[in-house]
């Protein structure tokens, strides 16, 4: 059975995919979708009571409204803020993508769309030769990329699309995100049209710093759902 769902990556870290997969995830459960969430491996987790605390995939679970088990919804959680592989190395650890995927075929026997939030861009290595995008593909489900506005968003959009063409992973749209508040400026003004022409890929939704204090009641998910089915 070939799964629903789309898989929310990055050009960068810090780009607000929790924000958006979360927002995306409350929408879809809104208009009654059985949703759920995953992020495959959480780094840069902090430590409560000697736990470590995947806050993201919290925040995803409480979005989606779900009780499916933190270790199923997140296999793999370290707390170093680097990339997965760098924290294996670190903590003499391995990660196993078989693993992974086989919580991801667990998590859709519950569930009818799956919400995966990446790991910072397409090319993190989760280990020494597989990627993030590796990992996409084997899940087979489509990409929505979230990229920031301002200068450098056309070159970082552009590099993560063509990575995800090369492995023909299908790319259901990009959502730029401000994370911040920004001033405007002539880039800001011209990369959605720019990114839209050159990759012919269409730019889905522009997300206001404002709606960063409302973020699962906004209708600007309502608005990006529809593309995501």
């Amino acid at each position: 059975m070939i799964p629903q769902g789309i898989f929310i990556t990055g050009t960068d870290t810090g780009v607000g995919k929790t924000f958006i997969a979360a927002g995306i995830a409350s929408a879809l459960k809104r208009q009654g979708i059985n949703v759920g969430v995953m992020k495959p491996v959480h780094t840069g987790c902090k430590v409560k009571n000697g736990l470590l605390i995947p806050s993201d995939s919290i925040t995803l679970a409480r979005a989606a409204a779900v009780n499916d088990p933190i270790n199923l919804i997140t296999p793999y959680i370290f707390k170093e803020p680097v990339a997965p592989y760098a924290a294996t190395k670190e903590n003499n650890k391995r990660i196993n993508p078989s693993r992974i995927i086989k919580s991801f075929e667990k998590l859709c026997e519950r569930h009818d769309y799956m919400v995966v939030e990446g790991i910072g861009g397409v090319l993190v290595p989760i280990t020494r030769d597989f990627y993030v995008a590796d990992l996409i593909k084997r899940f087979n489900i489509p990409a929505l990329i979230v990229t920031r506005p301002g200068l450098g968003t056309i070159n970082h959009t552009m590099l993560t699309i063509n990575c995800l063409m090369e492995r023909e992973i299908p790319i259901k749209g990009i959502v730029i995100n401000y994370s911040k508040k920004e001033k405007t400026s002539l880039a800001i003004k011209c990369a959605p049209d720019i990114i839209e022409s050159l990759s012919q890929i269409p730019v889905i939704g522009l997300i206001s710093y404002r709606y960063k204090k409302n973020l699962l009641f906004s209708n600007i998910f309502e608005k990006i759902v529809p593309h995501l089915i």
